[in-house]
């Protein structure tokens, strides 16, 4: 039986939240000194193909809520992305048992690190399906809350094809998680965040796995559990259910029990940041470290994009990929430029980092397409944390409205400009709701793509 449902927020413009004065600064690191300790430490799990850094606004909400920095950690999956049958090997993808014990290692060491007898885990997507499985195998005794966003507990379909399937709801491992009157272990307190319709795997057509007018047998109630307490938080895409300041405010109050002092991101005086360089295998993402390859970071304008000054920050890759910390000025957008083995020289261009974080990692762009083998520079709109949604969004690229973004159900996290050669140097405005980057159109006959990563 459901606890309880509802409606938090109707509509879906994902707005970033206007970053507070420096002054409220000291009252952010006070704002919970009498009651932080009442929070357990908190451990965030990314999704199918992703990476720890997406959880990076997450994390500085919560920070700016007097949350302690050493007290949370994200984890990043080494081969995150799933296997086509669980059960059968497959290169650089991992299974639903590989994905438990890296998240039961994960959980130890944050133990560990705290002195906590229990955790808080806060999973989207795949993430959520980790979490289930490492809380009903043993792990429950170690987990206080957790906290499921978008994840499809009951599949993304539910067809007797494809069993093998991690997310066929009428495969072993889903039904193995769903069985019995309740849906979730006892003694974890469970919180599902869901979309009204907008969630892309939550959709009753299986238009959005290439087979159209074939039911999936899964609604947008499909996230929900029988036992947890479950939200909808409005027409929010798929990835929005874990990233979006609501998810934020519905993860905070769930696990901290009252509601967040505030939403914005309360900017440092002093941000370094660094991360991780990591790369793809057999076409398939991984988060295993890159060696050799440099980092460079520069301040640019706000209106050209152009260098402003002398080059900030410089280093190769060690074994271990770390790249940084690197000293960065909080109010300047910037151009972090990676040069990684087999890749395309990638120039990032990002908004200004109001905080220190150390999981800014970096994976160059994908190589080339044969579409574009006569292109004079091509520059990708990429947003890591939600989808671009046409009408709901405001959504323009070099003054337009990309033509590779899907109306409708957000489903594309990525929009692609390509210009002519007589066109390469001059800089391109990409715009979304009010996040806004300008980058430079690098020329394309020099292995360079450049890349407007939003935040937001």
């Amino acid at each position: 039986m459901k606890l309880s449902r509802r409606t938090i927020l109707q509509g879906a413009a994902s707005l970033p939240f206007a970053v507070a004065s420096f002054q409220m600064e000291a009252l952010a690191q006070t704002s919970l000194t009498a009651g932080s300790s009442e929070v357990p430490p908190i451990l965030f799990v990314h999704g199918n193909g992703d990476y720890d850094a997406l959880w990076i606004t997450t994390l500085w909400r919560m920070e700016s809520n007097g949350i302690a920095r050493d007290r949370m950690m994200a984890i990043n999956f080494t081969n995150p992305r799933a296997r086509d049958d669980d059960a059968v090997e497959q290169p650089n993808r991992s299974s639903t048992e590989e994905q438990r014990r890296e998240l039961a290692a994960a959980i130890a060491e944050l133990k560990r690190r705290t002195g906590a007898a229990r955790v808080a885990l806060v999973g989207n997507s795949r993430g959520g399906n980790s979490i289930r499985n490492v809380i009903k195998n043993g792990g429950a005794g170690d987990v206080s809350h957790a906290v499921l966003c978008g994840t499809p507990n009951h599949g993304v379909f539910a067809l007797d094809a494809l069993l093998g399937s991690e997310f066929n709801g009428r495969g072993a491992f889903l039904r193995g998680l769903n069985e019995g009157e309740s849906e979730v272990t006892p003694g974890v307190a469970f919180l599902t965040l869901r979309s009204d319709g907008m969630d892309k795997y939550a959709q009753p057509d299986g238009r959005f796995m290439g087979k159209p007018g074939v039911p999936t047998n899964v609604t947008a109630e499909g996230p929900e559990l029988k036992g947890a307490t479950n939200l909808v938080l409005g027409t929010i895409d798929h990835r929005e259910t874990a990233y979006h300041p609501r998810a934020f405010r519905e993860i905070y109050k769930f696990i901290a029990g009252r509601e967040p002092a505030r939403i914005a991101i309360t900017p440092e005086r002093t941000v370094h940041i660094g991360g991780l360089v990591t790369g793809a295998a057999d076409g398939a993402p991984t988060n295993r470290p890159v060696a050799g390859a440099t980092v460079e970071i520069y301040h640019v304008d706000r209106e050209s994009g152009e260098r402003k000054g002398e080059l900030v920050y410089r280093l190769t890759t060690g074994a271990d990929g770390r790249w940084g910390p690197a000293e960065v000025d909080p109010a300047s957008p910037l151009e972090i430029v990676l040069t990684s083995p087999d890749a395309p020289i990638t120039h990032f261009y990002r908004s200004p980092f109001p905080r220190s974080s150390n999981v800014v990692h970096l994976r160059a762009a994908r190589p080339f397409l044969p579409e574009e083998k006569d292109a004079g520079a091509v520059v990708i709109m990429s947003r890591p944390r939600g989808y671009f949604g046409l009408p709901r969004d405001t959504v323009l690229l070099d003054g337009r409205e990309p033509a590779d973004v899907t109306p409708g159900v957000p489903t594309d996290a990525t929009a692609t400009l390509r210009l002519p050669a007589s066109e390469v140097g001059r800089n391109i405005v990409a715009q979304f709701n009010e996040e806004r980057i300008v980058a430079r159109a690098w020329p394309a006959s020099e292995n360079r793509i450049a890349v407007a990563e939003l935040t937001y």
